[in-house]
Formats: C-alpha cells, sequence, structure tokens
C-alpha cells in the first residue's frame, strides 16, 4: 500500500495576515514615501504652482526647463559645483579609503582603534558633522586659524564667506566623513576575501602592489560597483553638511548646488513649486545618467 502523502499546508488566517503585514507595510511605505513623492515632482515640473492651494495649478509645459537651462543664473554654477564634488570625492577620499582599509586588514597593532576613530563621523549625522566643522572654520576663535596664527601666518581667514574658498571648505569637511564610510565598505569586502589567492600571487613573485591591483582589485569588482555608486549619489545629493555650512541658503556665492536650488524653490518664500521640481527631476535624470553609464560599460566588459 503506498504512503500517504501529505498535502500542503494552507497558511492560517493568522499567517496571511502576519505575510500581509511584512509585505504590504513596507510596499505602501515604498510607494508612499518614494515613489508617490517622485512621480508628483515629475508631474509638478510642468506646472507653476504657489504651493499653497491646489486650484493655483497651471500647466506650462517645458517652459520651466527652458527657463533653468537659458534664464536661471545659479543653476551651470551649481552644476559645475556638483561636478567639482563629485571629481574630488572620486579622486581623494575614496582612494584614501581604499588605502586605509587595504592597510588596516594586515593585522596592524591598534587596528580596532584606528577603525573606529575613522569610522567615528560616519555615526555622526552630516548636520553634526557640519556643526563640527563650522566652529572650525570660525574666522575669529576657530581652530584652523588659531593654528595659522600659532604657526606665525595670517589666521584671519574666512573659509566659509569667501567665495574662492568656501566649496574647498565644504568639500574637506565632507572628505572627513566619506573617507570612513569608504574604509569599511571595503574592508568588509577584503575581510571576504579568499587569503590563498595571495598566496599564489606571492609565490608568482607579485608585490604587494601588483597583488593589490591585479588580484584583490578584479576580484572585489562588486565592492568597487557600490562605491562608485555610493561615491556618484553622495557627490550629487549633497545637501546637509552645505546647508549648515553655507547658512541655509542654495544661493551663496561659491557654495551654489543642485540640491539647495531644489530646496530654495520648494520650501523657501518664493515658493516656486514647479521650478524646485523641474530641478529635482534635472537632478534624477544627471544622476540615473551617471550611474546607468558606469553600470552598463562595467557589465559590457564583464560579458566580453
Amino acid at each position: 500500500m503506498p504512503p500517504a502523502t501529505s498535502s500542503p499546508s494552507r497558511l492560517g488566517r493568522g499567517d496571511r495576515l502576519f505575510l500581509a503585514l511584512v509585505v504590504g507595510v513596507p510596499l505602501l511605505a515604498l510607494l508612499t514615501l518614494v515613489w508617490l513623492p517622485a512621480l508628483a515632482s515629475i508631474a509638478l515640473s510642468f506646472t507653476t504652482w504657489d504651493g499653497i492651494e491646489l486650484s493655483g495649478i497651471h500647466g506650462t509645459g517645458f517652459e520651466n526647463y527652458t527657463q533653468i537651462l537659458t534664464n536661471y543664473p545659479p543653476f551651470w554654477p551649481a552644476v559645475g559645483h556638483n561636478v567639482l564634488w563629485l571629481l574630488f570625492t572620486a579622486l581623494l577620499p575614496t582612494p584614501f579609503g581604499v588605502f586605509l582599509a587595504y592597510h588596516l586588514d594586515h593585522k596592524i597593532r591598534f587596528t580596532r582603534f584606528y577603525q573606529t576613530a575613522i569610522f567615528l563621523p560616519m555615526v555622526l549625522s552630516l548636520a553634526v558633522v557640519g556643526f563640527i566643522w563650522e566652529i572650525i572654520y570660525d574666522p575669529d576663535t576657530g581652530l584652523l586659524n588659531s593654528l595659522l596664527d600659532a604657526a606665525g601666518s595670517s589666521g584671519h581667514i574666512d573659509w566659509l564667506g569667501d567665495p574662492d574658498l568656501n566649496l574647498w571648505a565644504v568639500l574637506v569637511a565632507s572628505a572627513w566623513r566619506h573617507t570612513g564610510y569608504i574604509m569599511i565598505l571595503y574592508l568588509a569586502g577584503l575581510k571576504s576575501f579568499d587569503p590563498t589567492l595571495k598566496e599564489a600571487a606571492a609565490l608568482d613573485g607579485a608585490n604587494g602592489r601588483q597583488t593589490f591591483f591585479r588580484v584583490v582589485l578584479p576580484a572585489l569588482k562588486p565592492v568597487n560597483v557600490i562605491i562608485v555608486v555610493v561615491t556618484v549619489m553622495e557627490s550629487l545629493r549633497a545637501f546637509d553638511i552645505v546647508y549648515v555650512l553655507g547658512g541655509g541658503t542654495g544661493s551663496k556665492p561659491g557654495m551654489e548646488l543642485l540640491s539647495l536650488l531644489i530646496t530654495d524653490n520648494i520650501v523657501g518664500e518664493s515658493g516656486h513649486i514647479g521650478y524646485g521640481s523641474a530641478l529635482a527631476v534635472l537632478l534624477l535624470l544627471v544622476s540615473l545618467a551617471a550611474i546607468g553609464a558606469f553600470l552598463v560599460q562595467t557589465f559590457r566588459k564583464e560579458d566580453a
């Protein structure tokens, strides 16, 4: 007599309720907090609205985009500053974070202390980091000018007020935080790396530098992709630290950024919701273009 086969058990009412909550609540939050505002921004970018009454929404077609690209003075300086932010972040704090991760992975003395000290800025919010560096950059009592005074140089430099210096000052403050983030990401990848590959490279006569660039770096391709995407996103959406150090304005000479222009138009006194939404859409397109181009090139090389 063949053994009786048990029919698959059906989910009980409690299980269905739990499954609905586990799937439904995050999905609802995603739709409400991410997709709905994104779609609303795209729709509002083709309108003019002061943000007060819905009856005040009037369609303008592509007029907002035309005005931004041709007759909005802060826009192109903001684009240039965002590009500069991306290049600076990609060329200095990101490689330095990888460099620190590679050396801290060698079990040096006090490695835990170094990891904690370098990663500590990541525990703080960008707003708090901004307040810390605001104290450091204070032209009268700041740490940096005090050190310059002690060294015999002219210490009264307005780091955040000078249009030729303020963006670089903010970039240094951002790099202080970004370096620790990249270090932790790459250190996590190095911890999962197969050590036998390094041993094989050493037996073949490769030195430490050759082993890293020819063995370790290609093997950690997924981590490299994450780091590039994080770097691009962090650079293009930079807001908190610039908002704090810039005094809460997006049009301060030398510190214009797309994210701050969006905030100024949407929540500022002028209330140009359509204008700010168009800026947000342009920033979204730039982000998608930069990340998409990189991912296409990366996976095309992998398939080849």
